[in-house]
Formats: structure tokens, sequence, C-alpha cells
């Protein structure tokens, strides 16, 4: 994985966060255990790449100052009109055996379900999963395409490779299908699902 630049910053007004957004930059921290807040300032470019290459949750490399950090978004900020990221909270994973975070669902085969006419309703958008750094997929690929009205997809449906383990309740509702009105629909009993990650999409030399 690429390291990322990035400059340190000294909040010295209020106002210097505005400047470097102006400026084509985007104002960050950097935590972590045994470590104090590290202010840094990073190119929007050279950030939106790396999101959009690890995603919004996923781990990046970051050298500030000349040394090397393995850093967990935590938080991208963005602004609600036009969505440039205003502001990113990382965690320093750098010496961490295990970390805890929010990976995103990605629903697959959703084209099948609106030809048959009905809905895929989806209460939950990501899931807390914890791992290792190396283990920590981009994103989870859920295949809905063959699924019935009544339909419904629970966390426990679903099973993860060992060497994951999820945080979020087990009975949580992920998904169901629905004629997309207030008719009310019998439930349909989900199989177990086997979440597809592909190895590409992993964090790799973290």
């Amino acid at each position: 994985m690429e390291n990322i630049k990035a400059m340190p910053r000294n909040k010295k007004a209020i106002h210097d966060s505005r400047k470097l957004r102006r400026e084509g930059k985007v104002p960050g921290v950097l935590y972590g255990r045994n470590m104090s807040n590290i202010l840094f300032e990073i190119g929007e470019m050279e950030l939106s790449k790396g999101i959009h290459k690890n995603g919004e949750h996923g781990l990046m490399n970051i050298e500030i100052d000349g040394k090397n950090y393995s850093g967990l978004l935590k938080e991208v900020q963005r602004d609600p009109v036009n969505h440039k990221i205003m502001h990113i909270d990382m965690e320093d994973t750098s010496e961490a055996k295990i970390i805890s975070t929010e990976v995103p669902i990605f629903f697959m085969g959703e084209e099948s379900i609106t030809k048959k006419g009905i809905i895929l309703q989806k209460e939950k958008n990501s899931i807390k999963l914890q791992c290792k750094p190396e283990s920590l997929p981009r994103h989870i690929d859920i295949n809905v395409a063959q699924l019935e009205l009544g339909s419904v997809i629970k966390l426990r449906d679903i099973e993860f490779s060992r060497e994951i383990s999820v945080i979020d309740d087990l009975s949580t509702v992920i998904a169901s299908v629905s004629l997309g009105n207030t008719r009310e629909i019998e439930p349909v009993e989900s199989s177990p699902m086997i979440v597809e990650i592909n190895t590409a999409s992993k964090t790799e030399n973290v």
C-alpha cells in the first residue's frame, strides 16, 4: 500500500480549516494509544484517490513529517451540499493486532428483484466487524438476486470467515423484500448466505 504524504498542521485560528479547503487541502487528525493527537493537512485529490481505493472505513498508509503511520479511517466528514471532504479522523493502527470498524455492504443482483416488480428494503448499509488489519475487507458483497417476496436477511444468516468477528447483534435485519407499500407480507426464512469478499478488496501489506 502506497503512502499518502501529509503535512503537520498547527491550529492557529478558527478559520484555518476553511483556508486549507480553499487551497485544495483537507484538515485531519490522527490519534491512537500511547501517542498525542497529530493534526495534519492532506491534498484533497490524493485523499479522494485513497478513499476510492480503500473505502471510507478502510486502512491507509500516511506519511506525516517523514514518519509513516498505518491509519484506519474512523470518520470522513463531507459537505452536505457538494459532498466534498471537509475533515477526516484516523486511528493509528501501526501496532494494533485487532481493529474494529464499520464495513459497508454492497447488495449484488438487486436488478433481478426489481424485474419481479418487488423491491429490496435496505435496513443497514454497513456491519461492524473486528479482525486483524490484514483481514479487513474493503466491503461486503451480499448476492440478493434469488430472493423472493417476503424474504428477510438477518445478520445471523450470513456466514463470515473465521478471521472476522461480528460485533453487531446477530438478530439485526439487514434487508427484506416487499411490494414497496404498507401491505404486510408473510416473512420467508432465508437460507444462510456466504459473504462474497473479493481478496483483491482486502488491505494489502499493512
